[in-house]
């Protein structure tokens, strides 16, 4: 059964959005990930856990919480 994992990021601009998606989709077992600047959230589906997704997007520099986390964490 795929996981939904809903994570708040900084999409700032189109050198993030990229970053964050070059990023995304080398992660295995995705199935489906989604990316939407009006609410700087980033959408993954699969066999991931929000913890997984949330290292490869720090380990390219960028911040990521859960979307259910309080506080923003939307840093570009």
């Amino acid at each position: 059964m795929a996981n939904v994992v809903e994570l708040k990021v900084g999409l700032h601009c189109d050198e993030c959005i990229k970053k964050i998606l070059k990023a995304i989709k080398k992660i295995q077992d995705i199935e489906t990930y989604d990316i939407d600047t009006q609410l700087n959230k980033v959408t993954v589906t699969g066999n991931v856990s929000s913890e997984e997704v949330i290292r490869v997007i720090h380990k390219i520099g960028k911040t990521a919480t859960t979307w259910e986390a309080e506080g923003d964490g939307v840093t570009c």
